[in-house]
Order: C-alpha cells, then sequence, then structure tokens
C-alpha cells in the first residue's frame, strides 16, 4: 500500500436569518452556480409533485426524510447489461500511491467502460447503502479536489446518511455505472480477499522473537521521474546507488542475507510464516508482550521487484493444485516441507518494509493508497492503471469458497502489487481471525462497474 493522505478545508456561509436569504440560512458548502440544476431535480425527484418551493434547504430537507425500501434478491449473472448509445475508452487511471516506472499499460490493452442502468447491475436494488455510504464519504474527502467530483462530493455532505432510500438516489441521479469490459470481451475477472493479521511480538529481539521487520533501509533510493519526464507523472524508479548510477535494489533473498538492513529492524515477531504473509497483506497489527501494547505495523516501501504469486510458485511445480493454493493450503503446505520453507519464500523477490503506527481506535482499519482509512467489506484493492482509485465499484461475485452471491458497493481506496488487470478486485475483510479465514479462501469470478459522475452540465 501507498499513502498520499489528501484534506480539504470546508468552507460555509456565515449567513443569519436576518440578512440571509432564504437558501442560504441553511449552513451549507459553498457551491459553484452548476450545481443547483442538478440539486433541483435531485430534490423534484424525493418530493411529492406539488407547489412546494424548491431550494438548496429543500435538498437538504428532502434528503432527511427518505425511508429504507425493501427489495427481493438478484441472482449473479456474468452477463453485459444492456449498452447505452456510448462507448467509453478510459484514459488510464491517475494512482495516487508509489508506483514504478514499468507501471505503465499499452493504450490497446485499456478496458472499456460500458454505460449500464442501475436496474441492470445484479443486486443493486437489494444493497443497503448505508453500509457503503461512510467509505464513500472517506472517498470523497480526497476526490472532492478534483473538478469531476466535486459536484457530487459536495452535495453528498447533505445526504441523510441513516437512509437507504436517500443514498440511493443520490448514486442514481449523480452517477452512471459502467461495466468494465477488458480488451479481450471479458466482462468477469479475478476477486480475492485480503485482511488485516495480527502478530505476537517484541521491540527487542529475544526467546521466540527471532524474525525482524524491517524499516526503510537507509540505502533505498526512490527517485520520482516526473521531473525529468513529465509523461512518467506518478512514476517512481526504486533502486540503489553504485557511483553515480541507480541500479536494482536487492531481492527477497538478498535482503535476508544482507548486513545493510541490520539495525532497520522496526519490531521483532514470533514467526516467520505469518512475518511473510504480513508483507503480502500490506499492513498490520502486532501484539507486543514486552511492553504489553498493540501496535499497527504499515506500509512504507517495497524494494522496487515485482510481487510473484508463491501459490502460482506452487501449482507451477505441481505441488498444489489451484483450488489448493489458498492461504490455508499454502500454510498447511509450508508446514510439511520445512526445509523448502525459503526456497518458496524467495520465489517471491518482492520485500515490503514497514513503519509504525499508533492504534488509538482498534476499529477503525488500516490505511490504503487513497489515504483513507479501509472499511472492512467495502473496501477494495484495483489496479489503478485501469480503474480511478477512490471510485464507487458495484461489484458482483460470490461468497468465499461459495455459489452465495455477494453483491455490493465498494470503494476503490487501495493498490496492490498483486492486483493487475482492469477486472482485478481485491476485497478487504477487515481483521480478525474470521476474516483471516475468509480472505485466505477468497478466489471467486466477479463482474465491476465504476460508478462515475454523470457529465457536467455546460454553463
Amino acid at each position: 500500500m501507498g499513502f498520499l493522505p489528501e484534506y480539504m478545508v470546508h468552507q460555509t456561509i456565515n449567513a443569519s436569518k436576518k440578512n440571509a436569504t432564504s437558501a442560504s440560512i441553511i449552513k451549507i458548502h459553498i457551491r459553484t452556480p452548476m450545481l443547483f440544476t442538478r440539486s433541483l431535480v435531485f430534490t423534484r425527484r424525493l418530493l411529492t409533485r406539488g407547489s412546494l418551493p424548491v431550494s438548496i434547504g429543500a435538498v437538504a430537507l428532502a434528503l432527511s426524510a427518505c425511508t429504507t425500501p425493501q427489495s427481493e434478491p438478484v441472482a449473479v449473472t456474468g452477463k453485459a447489461p444492456a449498452i447505452a448509445p456510448t462507448v467509453v475508452r478510459p484514459v488510464p487511471a491517475k494512482a495516487a500511491g508509489v508506483k514504478d516506472a514499468k507501471d505503465t499499460i499499452d493504450a490497446a490493452a485499456a478496458p472499456t467502460f460500458v454505460p449500464a442502468k442501475f436496474a441492470a447491475l445484479p443486486g443493486w436494488a437489494r444493497d443497503d447503502m448505508r453500509a457503503a455510504w461512510p467509505a464513500f464519504m472517506a472517498s470523497c474527502g480526497v476526490l472532492v479536489k478534483r473538478p469531476d467530483w466535486k459536484e457530487s462530493c459536495t452535495i453528498a455532505r447533505q445526504v441523510n446518511a441513516d437512509s437507504d432510500k436517500a443514498i440511493r438516489l443520490f448514486f442514481e441521479t449523480f452517477f452512471v455505472p459502467n461495466q468494465v469490459i477488458t480488451a479481450d470481451g471479458a466482462s468477469t475477472g479475478l476477486v480475492t480477499g485480503y485482511y488485516e493479521p495480527l502478530l505476537h511480538g517484541a521491540r527487542k529481539r529475544g526467546g521466540p522473537y527471532q524474525t525482524p521487520l524491517y524499516k526503510v533501509p537507509d540505502d533505498l533510493v526512490s527517485v520520482d521521474l516526473s521531473g525529468v519526464y513529465p509523461e512518467l507523472k506518478n512514476m517512481r524508479l526504486r533502486g540503489k546507488l553504485v557511483g553515480k548510477k541507480v541500479v536494482p535494489y536487492a531481492t527477497r533473498a538478498d535482503i535476508e542475507r544482507a548486513t545493510s538492513v541490520t539495525g532497520r529492524e522496526l519490531l521483532w515477531v514470533d514467526d516467520e510464516v505469518e512475518a511473510f504473509f504480513l508483507q503480502v497483506q500490506g499492513s498490520g497489527r502486532v501484539q507486543l508482550t514486552d511492553t504489553q501494547e498493540t501496535v499497527r505495523v504499515a506500509y512504507a516501501d517495497q524494494n522496487g521487484h515485482p510481487y510473484k504469486s508463491i501459490g502460482r510458485y506452487l501449482v507451477d511445480k505441481g505441488e498444489l493444485t489451484m483450488s489448493q493454493a489458498s492461504a490455508q493450503g499454502i500454510k498447511a503446505w509450508i508446514a510439511g516441507h520445512p526445509t523448502r520453507k525459503d526456497e518458496l519464500f524467495n520465489a517471491n523477490p518482492s520485500y515490503v518494509f514497514f513503519k509504525e503506527e499508533r492504534l488509538p481506535d482498534p476499529k477503525v482499519g488500516p490505511k490504503g493508497a487513497l489515504g483513507v482509512p479501509l472499511t472492512p467489506q467495502r473496501s477494495v484493492a484495483i489496479d489503478s492503471r485501469y480503474l480511478p482509485l477512490g471510485a464507487p465499484v458495484f461489484l458482483a461475485t460470490t461468497q468465499a469458497n461459495s455459489d452465495i452471491p455477494m453483491q455490493r458497493l465498494v470503494m476503490a481506496q487501495d493498490t496492490g502489487g498483486a492486483i493487475r488487470g482492469p477486472i482485478r478486485v481485491d476485497y478487504f475483510f477487515g481483521f480478525g481471525a474470521e476474516a483471516a479465514e475468509n480472505a485466505g479462501r477468497m478466489k471467486q469470478s466477479g463482474a465491476v462497474w465504476v460508478l462515475l459522475p454523470k457529465q457536467a452540465p455546460a454553463r
């Protein structure tokens, strides 16, 4: 995970009843005039037909008056919805996280976004929008600073967070769902899961605590290439200096043997296998037995080498079948082949370095690449080369190792080294044993629709 938190200063009209107009008496966030048109349409849809005056104040009133509807479940389908008149080729998404220079895509590989109706989304009417709303508002804290998101994110502040109907109507008014179709015509892809693990450790090495979690090494160089090549904005080259040249940084195997990381130990944990999987997850918690506290260890940087799946390695070697290559299956294989543990781990040259963060509220998830805390079962990691980081995504898949439909609105708030491709989603299950169990077994097929703001009306 990368971390680039952004902050927005909210401004309000300091109005009084004595001098203000009926609309500005309500303290609302400042808008440009174009916001009024859709606000009025939004309000009219919410209000019953009649002569009730329409104003920004009416928008707030109507949004607070909605109730929760009931609906029937809809079955999962891999078929594309009815195609609207236009088909959009999206520009490769701008990532908010740290990226390598090689993380670019060929224009021919870009997916097609096919506009659809909300009614075509399987399970849209059944999902509880209230559960997705906090995650969306967290995304808006970043997206509101971008011109194409400012209108919808500004109006979202007036929506009644306790009303499923108001939230659903908000999305249906201001967004268009676009089904993602790959360049080769596929409408489904792979959906996996991740979680925030709990490890046991200490600040000092001793006893069972023999496996280090490292801070970023002093000799790791991260070069922002946009200063030299503007077209490589958000691209970084990682390596180390040898004379006047930047050369690739050490691989996992080299780091384990290197002395350059000596003294950069952040914490010591008691399980080498769990430490490896912590790097795969990107962040986690460590319960410290020597100080009786629990801290969060968050992604700080990476050695620049691509992530390689050790599950795929075992499948290619004929050690496991695809169905066996879950986190649980891999750990069972390691337990039965302890002398081959290093061989397996070193098949993945990528290495993640951590930083310590306080854990004031155990209910709050770790920060993702967007820079906002992840919401369990409402945040996902995507490939930000293809999909816009921060956007709402409607996911139609099935529960872990099951045929039971799982169709819900989630937010694209994270990225990951293993998440590559237009329809490639990593679903955040949260923290705890149940989250770990589900994430380890999640390997399902799924379809995705990206919700994008409607084209702003011409002034």
